[in-house]
């Protein structure tokens, strides 16, 4: 099973007045892991590493707990009405990652420790639409499976969304540490999503995450368990024997799932693009990256946040979507494709 544990912590001093930031504080001390204490969780010093690259590593490596002061939830649209605060950072080494660039400056992983004021604002917010249903995403600045066994507090999430009649939960993780979800009281209203891709794809680009047979054999327990379950399948990137390869990772998941009874199959299909700033990003962090972002074989697209992204060609991107819609409905008939991208 992969997961996270750092190999240093620092620990805002307000965050040692919450249960669970005393609790994580002992943990560690116990632990034998360097401790050290900091003002503010946004402006973190003391990484240590003699070039770029190694503070940056080291920071990949770095965990750091706080509490959250801004309790204005961002919007998420499309997928949910609002991002819930849980964490900030990812473990993961995936080349491609958002996160290179809108994290650039702080990649070490950020808990935050005031979960019940958190969630006292998401019943604010459910409250407000009602009789609407409001979903939350847990997941859009990191990928918080991977120090669950740390936190505990997706679970504190999804139990208290199991209580409500009017909320959702959902996220979207590329790792397998899921067997404390497993007996939550959940009540489908939480919607656990896994981010899959080829083996060769894991093995390429996804350094520190769950291998493929390892997110397979999650999922199937997170299906067994009743969770609304759904895939994102990103980033979709064409290689030599692509299309081979991402029929062998639809048909494992058949061999997994396909005798599960899920409610509200989904998949979302994405595929691989990038700004000039994330390339520069990402080859400045991984210089021996197999990473294809030659210009020649994509065309720009314009993105939401005012600067344009390399996709794939019209004609590439089209074969793409048919094709892998053809094959997730032929082995998954009553699931539900959500968009392509």
């Amino acid at each position: 099973m992969k997961r996270f544990d750092p190999d240093l912590v620092f620990f805002e001093p307000q965050s040692l007045d919450y249960p669970l930031g005393d609790k994580l504080y002992k943990y560690f001390e116990q632990s034998g892991i360097p401790i050290k204490m900091t003002t503010s969780h946004n402006r973190v010093t003391g990484i240590p590493g003699d070039t770029d690259a190694k503070k940056y590593r080291n920071a990949k490596r770095t965990l750091v707990v706080g509490v959250r002061k801004t309790l204005k939830f961002d919007t998420s649209k499309p997928s949910a009405e609002y991002a819930i605060p849980l964490a900030t950072g990812c473990a993961g080494h995936c080349h491609y990652c958002y996160l290179q660039t809108t994290l650039s400056s702080k990649p070490y992983i950020r808990v935050y420790v005031n979960l019940d004021e958190i969630l006292e604002k998401a019943q604010e917010y459910i409250e407000e639409r009602k009789p609407e249903i409001t979903t939350f995403e847990a997941a859009c600045t990191g990928d918080p499976v991977s120090f669950e066994h740390l936190t505990g507090a997706l679970r504190h999430y999804i139990e208290f969304m199991g209580q409500q009649s009017h909320g959702r939960l959902r996220f979207v993780t590329k790792y397998d540490n899921v067997d404390s979800l497993l007996d939550a009281d959940h009540r489908g209203h939480t919607r656990i999503r896994f981010s899959i891709n080829t083996s060769y794809v894991i093995r390429n680009f996804e350094p520190s995450t769950s291998a493929f047979e390892e997110r397979i054999e999650a999922a199937g327990k997170i299906a067994e368990a009743g969770y609304p379950l759904g895939f994102i399948m990103a980033p979709i990137i064409i290689y030599d024997g692509w299309k081979q390869d991402y029929l062998e990772l639809i048909q494992k998941l058949h061999e997994r799932i396909g005798t599960i009874d899920i409610v509200d199959l989904e998949f979302e299909l994405i595929q691989h693009r990038y700004t000039k700033v994330a390339k520069n990003t990402i080859m400045e962090r991984y210089p021996k990256t197999k990473l294809d972002m030659n210009e020649e074989n994509r065309q720009m697209k314009w993105g939401r946040y005012g600067r344009y992204k390399y996709v794939y060609k019209k004609e590439d991107a089209t074969d793409m979507e048919q094709y892998l819609r053809e094959q997730i409905l032929r082995y998954f008939p009553s699931a539900k494709v959500s968009y392509f991208v």
